[in-house]
């Protein structure tokens, strides 16, 4: 029986390893791993022996896939990283996204300037797949507030639903052979088009698999007021697809704002998502009061989450990968704030604590039971 939670925190002073007994109580901290090199993205493989992995991302000297075969008591990078053809013109700016393959060994990478790469070994080598970083689309992308990161891949058997920011959704049928744009309905509020084929920021996509044509998505909102070309355009940032993707529809009503970044679906129910709403202007919660708002069902209404977290002047960011929920009976939910805190939310969000107050400015959080 799996007894331990293990957290990945990807922070920029490296990666941290937060863990605990089945109770998530009195959690251990190891860390900092990659020698203070920004971590951006990180990957708690659980198919047969688990192994940790996270991007060290060091703009001087280079990217690395580093790699942790026991629970991450130690890291040692793998034998290569995601990198561009010297002819591609491309350089590697970042490793944004680590996720399982359709092998045992196979992972996918998603990174920046938004591309897809691909290991069948554990990450020692690695393949650019030339469908989606070579597509008609690509040349037109454009780089947001954040870069121009693939920050977002599920899979679904021969599916693939890839995010890119400000690339918008693409969804592959054949196993990533081929790609092509699924954004009707995902509008892009910085676009003279309101409603474009490609190009809208998307923050972060979700889904769950007993609902795989079920996918929710946290995009590029806060456009409600605007009256510029195109328009209001309101409501576009929060959105939920009932057909693989292929068509959206907003699930924002409700909500303070349909501004944010990470977006979760509870482990045992895909009629139960979780966002974390910010001010679109300052990227911090509104009122200076954080909150989780969870919907349970499907995004038609939401509740507020806040017992245990600050009332009042608290004015941090919670980051697209920075929120995630374990995998227990009743699941806890985890998020790592600009400010370096941590937080779990017992009960679903119920009930909020502290873990960790000082770490660094947290990329990423990672969370699974082992």
């Amino acid at each position: 029986m799996a007894d331990r939670a293990i957290v990945a925190i990807g922070t920029k002073k490296g990666l941290f390893v937060a863990e605990s007994g089945r109770s998530r109580r009195g959690f251990s901290l190891s860390g900092p791993f990659g020698a203070g090199v920004p971590a951006y993205a990180a990957l708690i493989d659980t198919r047969g022996t688990p192994r940790l992995y996270f991007s060290s991302c060091n703009p001087f000297f280079g990217m690395k896939v580093m790699r942790s075969t026991n629970l991450g008591k130690s890291f040692k990078p793998t034998a290569s990283a995601p990198a561009f053809a010297k002819s591609d013109g491309r350089a590697l700016a970042n490793i944004w996204s680590l996720e399982p393959g359709p092998g045992k060994k196979d992972l996918w990478c998603g990174v920046e300037p938004a591309s897809l790469f691909r290991s069948q070994d554990g990450g020692d080598s690695w393949e650019m797949v030339s469908s989606i970083s070579d597509h008609a689309h690509a040349r037109q992308w454009h780089p947001g507030n954040g870069g121009l990161c693939m920050h977002t891949i599920l899979t679904d058997g021969p599916r693939m639903h890839l995010g890119i920011s400000t690339g918008g959704h693409y969804l592959s049928e054949d196993g990533g052979a081929t790609f092509r744009a699924a954004n009707t309905g995902v509008g892009a509020g910085f676009t003279p088009d309101p409603y474009p084929e490609f190009g809208q920021c998307v923050h972060k996509m979700a889904r769950h698999d007993d609902a795989p044509g079920r996918l929710y998505m946290q995009n590029h909102g806060g456009w409600a007021k605007w009256d510029g070309p195109g328009g209001p355009r309101p409501d576009i940032g929060v959105l939920r697809s009932d057909d693989y993707g292929s068509t959206w529809r907003s699930i924002a009503r409700g909500l303070p704002s349909d501004f944010g970044f990470p977006i979760v679906v509870h482990p045992q129910d895909a009629d139960t998502v979780y966002v974390m709403p910010l001010d679109p202007m300052t990227r911090t919660c509104p009122d200076s009061a954080p909150a989780v708002w969870r919907s349970e069902n499907g995004g038609d209404s939401w509740r507020k989450l806040a017992k245990g977290l600050p009332r009042k002047s608290s004015y941090f960011t919670v980051q697209r990968d920075g929120m995630d929920i374990d995998r227990m009976k009743s699941p806890a939910l985890y998020f790592g704030t600009t400010t370096g805190q941590l937080w779990i939310g017992r009960e679903g969000g119920e009930q909020w604590e502290c873990l960790f107050d000082s770490l660094p400015p947290i990329h990423c959080v990672k969370v699974a039971v082992v």
